[in-house]
Order: C-alpha cells, then structure tokens, then sequence
C-alpha cells in the first residue's frame, strides 16, 4: 500500500513538473523579450534626449534672436504710439477750430444777409428820395 502511495505521488509530482516546465520557459522567453525591449529602449531614450537638447538650444537661440529683434523694433512702437497720440491730439484741435469756423462763417452769414438787406433797404429808400 504504501508503495502505490509513493508511485501515486510521484505520478503527482511528476504532472507538476511537466506542467511547471513551459510555464517558466514562457515567463524566460517574456522577461528576456522585456530585457530586449528596455535596451532597445534606452538606446532610443538616449537620440531622442540629445534631439530634445539640441532643439531646447536652437529654441533658446531663436527666443534670445526675437528678444534682441524686439529691443530694436520697441523704439519704433513707442514712436508710432506718440504720433498717433500727436494726430489724435491735432484731431481734436482741429474739431474745436471747425466748429468754431462753423459759428463764425454762421454768424458771417447772419450779418452779410443783415447788410445786404440793409444796402437793398438803402436802396429802395434812396431811390424814393430822388
């Protein structure tokens, strides 16, 4: 009896193992693709971490170019900005001289038509008295 036992076991132990044996083939085979992978990996890392740098660099050369650009072009701005200022400033003086141009050439109006009526009356008067 207690060699069936042991050969029961053995047959036991014996599917184990054959069971066991490709389940750690496949997780030797997976952990070596994944030991490929992360070499691969760290190659690729490495061109796109020195691409990274040079374009951050060419990007820092570009932003240092647009800044001195800007320091020439800002005295130009600053100028437009006064004249602008300028014009809008002779804009109005020139609004505040038409309408008083306006009042004038109205009150002008007024009186060349109360002279005319005058000159007119004269001389209708002065014809009369003839």
């Amino acid at each position: 009896m207690a060699n069936i036992a042991f050969l029961i076991i053995a047959i036991a132990v014996a599917a184990l193992v054959a069971a066991i044996i490709p389940t750690c083939l496949k997780i030797s085979r997976i952990a070596e693709e994944v030991r490929e992978s992360v070499a691969v990996f760290r190659v690729d890392l490495d061109v796109t971490l020195r691409q990274t740098n040079t374009l951050i660099e060419k990007t820092n050369d570009l932003v240092d170019d647009i800044n001195e650009k800007m320091e020439t072009v800002d005295p130009f701005f600053e100028a437009v900005a006064d004249l602008s200022e300028s014009v809008s400033d002779l804009n109005t003086q020139a609004r505040g001289l038409g309408g008083r141009a306006s009042a004038l050439v109205s009150t002008s109006s007024k009186a060349t038509g109360v002279f005319a009526a005058a000159r007119l009356a004269g001389k209708l008067f002065g014809k009369s008295r003839k």
